[in-house]
């Protein structure tokens, strides 16, 4: 027993300790490097898509556990409950703990227990762990306020896509990995392959993950920080609007990843599940499009421009995909990109809008945002499921047009620079206020300056030089000067100012 305490004592230093060049300086706060976003987006990318490895390889597992379809269809969904209470109960702990310790130990903990996945044969135990590995997948959560932290506010967007992104990109690349590696070995290589990436995930953040202080350094109460929650959106109108548009818009992406895969199995496709999967390569390749989106165009122009703009994107994709569908593929193939990069762009753009009510709060601020979400993402999945069922693709599809047609109405029901719930009060305004003077205008503005300077030097003393060798009326008469026009030479003279006078001025 003391061998196994020591033990715990020296792991629990080794997973604690802070490698001296991640360790905060308040004189030198951490910068947000490229890398460090990049390794952000990784972990994003290979958590969130533990969530989503056992979709497409369903009725393997019941094979392989000896159970009906019905019960092995429960997984999905305890895994997707282990992840709601995670975002409700511990993300709003980032606002309390430090981000840095906090998010190894989550990492460790679903790393180690996921063990207990690759090994089990009892289907009990699978269900019991696979909601305990998915209560802890929350740590892209707790990143994205981070770099919301630790990003400058004209780069915000940016770094915000690069995690968006790969957390979407995560729950696409699952689905493809799983099935592919299925296809060709057993479900149990592909949670063996997810055991090791989360070590590798923990190892990079261990060596590169920047401390960062609590937020709350003076401490907060567990029940209350959660009450704050509440409180905060119903506060908050930014935020509302926010948990509003990305509830229908989320709502439309479950729905048709869950009903493409009836439609492509069905005549006039007839698809293997191995083409149907590879149809999360389409999702993937609009993910590239996030960051310099994000760059050029949320970065510069108020997120709710970028909202609305990603939803016409989204509007569209889904018409055309709804009501060609049953006869081209190319409609599902134009709808599965645009959707992905309409929900993108929203997503991105409502995260940056959000992180500027409460940095304090910015851990339950997306906790608020990813609740609703996740019940976007559960609406969607029963209604696409229902209605495809009752009335095929085109009933399925249509109602996800009502949905994005739904947060259309949300987004302009409130403008911009609206104080209030409801108007467009302060203006209409696309342009960003709140950056200040970009280096171009201040670099412009200095040597405008500069020039203004030079321009009233010149002035005087080319003043100087005038005033200095300015032509006496005696040198109009061949040098012969009369007496009067002395007397008057040497008034003028007495009140002309000296050359350096004038100069130094």
């Amino acid at each position: 027993m003391g061998q196994l305490r020591a033990l715990w004592v020296k792991f629990y230093s080794i997973v604690s300790y802070t490698p001296e060049r991640c360790r905060y300086d308040p004189a030198n706060p951490p910068g947000f490097s490229m890398p460090l976003n990049l390794l952000f987006g990784f972990a994003a990318t290979f958590t969130v898509a533990n969530l989503y490895y056992n979709h497409p390889i369903l009725n393997v597992l019941a094979d392989d556990f000896g159970v009906t379809y019905e019960e092995v269809s429960v997984v999905p969904t305890l895994m997707q409950a282990g992840y709601a209470a995670g975002l409700l109960f511990l993300c709003p702990l980032g606002d309390l703990f430090k981000r840095r310790a906090f998010v190894l130990w989550l990492v460790w903990f679903t790393g180690t227990v996921w063990i207990g996945l690759c090994l089990t044969h009892n289907f009990q135990v699978f269900m019991f762990l696979s909601f305990l590995t998915a209560l802890t997948t929350v740590t892209p959560q707790l990143m994205l306020p981070l770099v919301g932290d630790l990003a400058p506010a004209h780069r915000r967007a940016t770094a915000l896509s690069i995690v968006v992104s790969g957390l979407l990109l995560g729950m696409l690349i699952a689905r493809v990995l799983s099935g592919v590696v299925t296809q060709y070995t057993t479900w149990r290589d592909i949670y063996w392959l997810s055991f090791g990436l989360q070590y590798l995930i923990l190892i990079l953040l261990w060596f590169f993950m920047p401390d960062y202080p609590s937020t709350n350094p003076g401490g907060l109460n567990y029940f209350k920080m959660l009450w704050s929650i509440v409180t905060i959106t119903i506060h908050e109108p930014v935020l509302v609007q926010a948990c509003l548009v990305g509830f229908f818009t989320s709502s439309t992406f479950t729905s048709f990843w869950t009903t493409l895969t009836f439609l492509l199995s069905e005549p006039p496709y007839n698809y293997s599940n191995l083409v149907i999967g590879l149809f999360a390569l389409i999702g993937v390749g609009s993910m590239c499009f996030g960051p310099p989106y994000s760059r050029f165009i949320i970065d510069k122009f108020v997120p709710l421009f970028s909202v609305i703009l990603g939803e016409f994107i989204c509007i569209m994709g889904i018409a055309i995909g709804t009501y060609t569908g049953t006869f081209t593929v190319a409609g599902p193939v134009i709808q599965a990109f645009a959707i992905d990069l309409g929900l993108q762009t929203s997503q991105i753009a409502n995260r940056s809008a959000i992180y500027a009510i409460a940095p304090k709060a910015r851990n339950r601020v997306n906790t608020a945002y990813m609740v609703s979400v996740f019940c976007g993402q559960l609406m969607g999945t029963a209604v696409g499921n229902d209605l495809f069922a009752k009335g095929g693709w085109i009933s399925s599809g249509s109602a996800s047009v009502g949905f994005i047609g739904a947060a259309l109405v949300v987004c302009f029901s409130r403008g911009p620079w609206e104080k209030g719930w409801v108007g467009w009060h302060g203006g209409w305004s696309i342009r960003r206020r709140d950056l200040g003077p970009q280096k171009s205008d201040v670099e412009e503005g200095e040597e405008k300056k500069d020039e203004s300077l030079d321009d009233d030097e010149s002035a005087r003393e080319k003043m100087a030089d005038e005033m200095a060798g300015e032509p006496t009326r005696g040198t109009e008469t061949n040098g012969e000067v009369t007496e009067e026009e002395k007397e008057q030479q040497g008034t003028d003279s007495s009140l002309k100012p000296d050359r350096q006078e004038v100069a130094g001025l």
